[in-house]
């Protein structure tokens, strides 16, 4: 603990780290505080009441839980830096499959600034559509039969989309600014952000629960220690690594010896990060949001309760899309052949095996075995908010934090945050949070 305390302290000593951090928060602020600005033309008590009749098993939960309950407040931040992600995703998916996408990627610097700028282009399109569809679903709502919008017309559709868009793009600058000028991945940290802005609530349901004596202590602690034994499993898991070796060749330029080294390359047991996770939510929760819309209907009634986030059918279909989106998302982000090419380039191989071909596939090989036990993790991950809901009776909005998108995230975010903070620490020969050897991080949410 006192060594702890010393890196704190040590924290502040440093002035440059010091205003990078401060400077993340005050963002971190302004993030937050947009998420409670109620667009022009809303009634907010009629909106909560509203909100507090309906499921949040749908598509439209999900996206509250991403912008921190700046959806349900209707917010000027209610898109959050969704379209954003979903823009970068496209680019991600076109560049392997559209061979001019792909040819630009590979540019360097100068493809990368023209992809980025495509991204954003394509972000501001997707904000006005998504911005679009929450001003019809705003002028639809309604509590007792008083509308949430007393006045629907063209100009709240108007002024809403153009809101909701301009705070899209106003929260991507934003993430830029603290990539740039503060600490950690900017986009990842807001998405975190919005996620912990729940903690407190449910932290103080559960405090209640205790108080009232509808929950024992000694059920209490046994969730507290289960939650720390999932968190300590994901942070071994995350940093989890089968390393492979890569000899170079010597070659002599001049006076001087190149190469001769043993490098390594760092294959994760979880490549693709938290993005399976988000790939199955999304399709998992399309059938209960298309049956708000046929309240009457048996048949989308029963298909509701089949896909209800606390049923076992649920949980097993759920499992088994997580297993095999890891799959197909780590063949998207992980090419074994570009690797090798990379390798035989350099004069780099792999002792015992043939550069080449042999050894794209005994990359492949690895990460195909290393990869299965990652996609179960993941999958056992998704669904234990469902178990712990179920068995200790613990509310939907606590339970989400033993598992799932929101523990991954947070986990992922936190761990590439400190890896930065120590980096600089033992730049300038502090002691970092470690004893020994160096904390490793993720490069953002899926690679965001």
């Amino acid at each position: 603990m006192s060594k702890f305390v010393q890196t704190l302290q040590n924290i502040f000593k440093i002035e440059e780290l010091k205003d990078r951090i401060l400077f993340t928060l005050a963002i971190l602020v302004v993030v937050r505080i947009g998420a409670h600005i109620t667009l022009p033309g809303v009634d907010v008590g009629v909106l909560k009441m509203s909100i507090a009749s309906q499921d949040s098993n749908t598509l439209f939960g999900l996206f509250d839980l991403f912008v921190g309950g700046a959806f349900s407040n209707a917010a000027i931040f209610a898109l959050g830096i969704m379209p954003y992600i979903t823009s970068s995703i496209i680019f991600q998916l076109a560049g392997v499959v559209v061979p001019e996408i792909q040819k630009i990627q590979k540019e360097g610097e100068e493809g990368r600034r023209k992809i980025n700028q495509w991204t954003r282009f394509l972000t501001v399109f997707i904000a006005m559509l998504q911005g679009w569809g929450i001003s019809i679903k705003l002028a639809s709502q309604n509590a007792s039969g008083i509308p949430v919008v007393p006045d629907s017309g063209f100009w709240f559709i108007t002024s809403t989309i153009i809101l909701l868009s301009a705070g899209t793009v106003f929260m991507m600058w934003l993430g830029e600014q603290i990539t740039e000028r503060g600490i950690g991945n900017g986009i990842s940290l807001i998405i975190m952000i919005g996620i912990i802005a729940r903690l407190p609530a449910s932290l103080f349901n559960e405090w209640n629960l205790l108080v009232s004596g509808s929950r024992l202590w000694p059920v209490e602690i046994i969730v507290i220690a289960l939650l720390v034994i999932i968190i300590a499993s994901i942070v071994l898991v995350t940093l989890g690594a089968r390393r492979i070796p890569v000899q170079y060749a010597k070659r002599q330029v001049g006076n001087k010896v190149y190469g001769g080294t043993t490098q390594y390359i760092p294959l994760r047991v979880n490549t693709a990060g938290v993005m399976p996770i988000i790939f199955a939510q999304s399709l998992m929760f399309i059938p209960n949001t298309i049956a708000t819309f046929f309240p009457e209907s048996a048949f989308f009634n029963t298909v509701a309760r089949l896909f209800d986030h606390q049923s076992f059918f649920y949980a097993a279909v759920y499992f088994l899309m997580i297993v095999a989106f890891t799959y197909f998302y780590t063949a998207i982000i992980f090419n074994p052949k570009e690797i090798a090419d990379n390798m035989k380039k350099q004069g780099g191989f792999i002792p015992g095996i043939r550069p080449g071909n042999n050894t794209s596939e005994y990359i492949e090989a690895i990460l195909t075995r290393i990869t299965l036990p990652g996609s179960i993790f993941l999958g056992i991950v998704a669904i234990l908010p469902t178990f712990i809901s179920y068995f200790f009776k613990v509310d939907m909005h606590f339970a989400a934090f033993f598992g799932g998108t929101s523990l991954l995230i947070m986990v992922g975010v936190a761990l590439d945050t400190l890896q930065q903070i120590e980096s600089h620490l033992l730049m300038r020969h502090y002691d970092g949070f470690m004893k020994s050897g160096k904390m490793r991080g993720r490069a953002g949410v899926g690679g965001f």
